[in-house]
């Protein structure tokens, strides 16, 4: 019986299971994402979050405490020179965990896990959300740009205000009387 263990054994001895997270930590270093099932990545955040915040300080010991987890030359190059200058300021929560569905083959629960600071869709989505202002349209209508939206509006309403006058003016005079072709048709 497992009662009151912390960890997820993911169904794999101990060696496995530290191997397989040390893995996927080098690809989630190199890559910035990586695509797993939901349960190895909530288990990665648990080995990686840690990892993370010894490369704050880039000294001698810290890198050889990193090395000793990773067991990756490069990944810990990597973390240290890209990594850790961009999580420098954050306090914790350097991963974020997107849930993707479910897998066809056995209907295991997908997910991204990937590192906060590296999603430039999400970073670049926040600040076109804040920057947007103004009412939204219930009508799924085109977008038109802000800035020709107005000007196609009066222009259409000064067209139709200058038709009807065209038509009431001529209308007070032309409408009613007949044109030549019209009384020849009728005679």
């Amino acid at each position: 019986m497992r009662h009151n263990n912390t960890n997820n054994s993911l169904g794999r001895k101990s060696a496995h299971r530290k191997a397989m997270l040390s893995n996927m930590a080098i690809s989630l270093i190199m890559h910035k994402r990586i695509k797993t099932t939901t349960a190895k990545a909530k288990a990665l955040r648990g080995f990686i979050e840690p990892i993370l915040t010894k490369s704050k300080e880039d000294s001698t010991h810290a890198r050889r405490l990193v090395f000793n987890h990773l067991q990756d030359k490069n990944a810990v190059t990597e973390l240290f020179k890209e990594v850790s200058p961009k999580i420098a300021d954050r306090q914790g929560g350097y991963t974020r965990i997107l849930k993707l569905g479910t897998r066809a083959g056995d209907a295991a629960e997908i997910c991204y896990i990937e590192l906060v600071d590296f999603n430039e869709v999400m970073l670049a989505s926040t600040g076109v959300a804040e920057s947007k202002t103004g009412r939204r349209s219930r009508r799924g209508t085109k977008k038109k740009l802000e800035g020709e939206a107005p000007k196609k509006a009066k222009t259409a309403v000064e067209a139709k205000t200058k038709v009807k006058k065209a038509e009431t003016k001529a209308g007070n005079a032309g409408p009613s009387a007949e044109t030549p072709s019209d009384s020849e048709s009728k005679e």
